[in-house]
């Protein structure tokens, strides 16, 4: 092995692990718990494996090293790939064979714009959280939680415009009710202790909150098409279902701590099923609102 790259062969202390012989650039290691600054002590279930006391250069170049946030970044960053893979073939192919209108690219390019921010801002805090900077690194949470709101607004835009196309004024009210909820959420996050614990539980119900008000446009659109013996009914009601499902279960992942809780020596990335659950979601939301914005263009053809 030439003697460059053997001077770059560090070992990474991991805890409980044994010492793994990594290639990682210089200046990074991993710490366990107990050795990381206290703004970073969020998870006690995951043992080691943390990144810290790191200037913003390195912070970027540990996103190709494996550490607790591995699984976290790379969701994400490839969640926000994906999206934009699926916005380039649904503008390019999608949508124009379906006949779309001026209206419904700008509505579906809200959608998407939304997402991808979401994802982005998920990359960023999870790269550099671990910052030597506690203010920097506040900062970067604080984005991420904007970022979530943006991408709830992202689920709401598309599917409250569709489901209410032809009835503009419960389409104004619940998009205005909507858009007032999240603007109310961004004015709590500016709160000082927004960040802090104690604030914990309040962010998790505001969240709540904000996604699960989306059962009442829904039930109110399944009430306006006939009920559940409709047949537009009986297509995108379980895919709803199937979204929120999996929303639920992204969140009781993120609340239970689940696996780490139950394997704290074996798991090594933070919380994988609660960000792998949280593009999956996205993506869900994004194939229900696209077919039922085909399908009602269709549907307008025919008539």
């Amino acid at each position: 092995m030439p003697q460059k790259i053997l001077k770059s062969a560090h070992y990474i202390e991991l805890g409980s692990y044994q010492y793994w012989p990594v290639l990682v650039p210089r200046g990074i290691r991993l710490y366990t718990y107990e050795q990381i600054p206290v703004f970073l002590k969020e998870n006690p279930y995951i043992t080691d494996g943390y990144r810290a006391h790191l200037p913003s250069s390195l912070c970027i170049r540990s996103l190709f090293i494996l550490s607790n946030e591995t699984v976290n970044i790379w969701s994400h960053l490839l969640g926000f790939l994906l999206f934009f893979l699926l916005g380039v073939y649904d503008m390019s192919a999608v949508l124009p064979a379906a006949g779309a209108s001026r209206e419904d690219y700008v509505i579906y390019s809200i959608g998407l714009f939304c997402f991808q921010v979401c994802m982005l801002c998920s990359v960023g805090y999870h790269l550099f959280c671990c910052h030597r900077s506690e203010k920097t690194s506040r900062r970067w949470m604080a984005l991420d939680y904007a970022g979530i709101s943006i991408g709830i607004l992202g689920c709401y835009v598309p599917g409250v415009f569709y489901a209410f196309y032809c009835n503009d004024y419960w389409r104004q009210v619940y998009l205005v009710t909507v858009l007032a909820m999240i603007l109310a959420v961004f004015f709590a996050q500016i709160h000082p202790h927004y960040l802090s614990q104690e604030w914990h539980r309040l962010r998790s119900i505001m969240f709540c909150s904000v996604a699960g008000y989306g059962v009442i446009p829904a039930a109110h659109w399944v009430w306006l098409n006939g009920g559940f013996s409709a047949v537009i009914v009986q297509v995108f009601v379980p895919r709803v279902l199937v979204m929120y499902l999996i929303a639920a279960a992204a969140f009781l992942f993120y609340i239970t701590k689940v696996p780490e809780r139950y394997f704290p020596d074996a798991v090594v990335q933070q919380r994988p099923g609660a960000k792998i659950s949280d593009t999956r979601k996205t993506t869900e939301t994004r194939i229900c609102e696209l077919r039922h914005q085909v399908k009602r263009i269709r549907n307008m053809d025919k008539s």
